[in-house]
């Protein structure tokens, strides 16, 4: 019994090494997989959302991420000021902005 040994860890240790190379060509093929799908659109997106937010002015009709509708009372440098009712002014963040509405939208609704 004991000649069974010597050969099962003689077998383990002759079993061939991958190549480096195809790892390292995995591993780049990976970051660029990444890159092309995830971070890239999400770059776009970021970039598309912040000239958004700078474009913003009195008298837009917006979407916020909440769902909530308003127009544009004020703008500062962080701070919109919305009215979402008559008489009604709710301060916001400008990130929490969704997407800015055609005019007129709101009394359409």
């Amino acid at each position: 019994m004991d000649f069974f040994i010597p050969a099962a860890m003689a077998q383990d240790a002759a079993q061939p090494q991958g190549n480096p190379m195809v790892t390292l060509l995995m591993f780049v093929g990976l970051f660029v997989f990444m890159y092309l799908f995830i971070i890239r659109p999400q770059r776009k997106r970021q970039k598309e959302h912040q000239n958004l937010v700078s474009a913003l002015s009195k008298g837009d009709e917006v979407v916020m991420t909440s769902g909530l509708l308003g127009k544009i009372l004020k703008v500062d440098d962080n701070y919109i000021v919305l009215e979402t009712g008559e008489n009604i002014e709710q301060k916001f963040q400008k990130v929490a902005v969704h997407a800015v509405l055609p005019k007129g939208t709101i009394k359409s609704i």
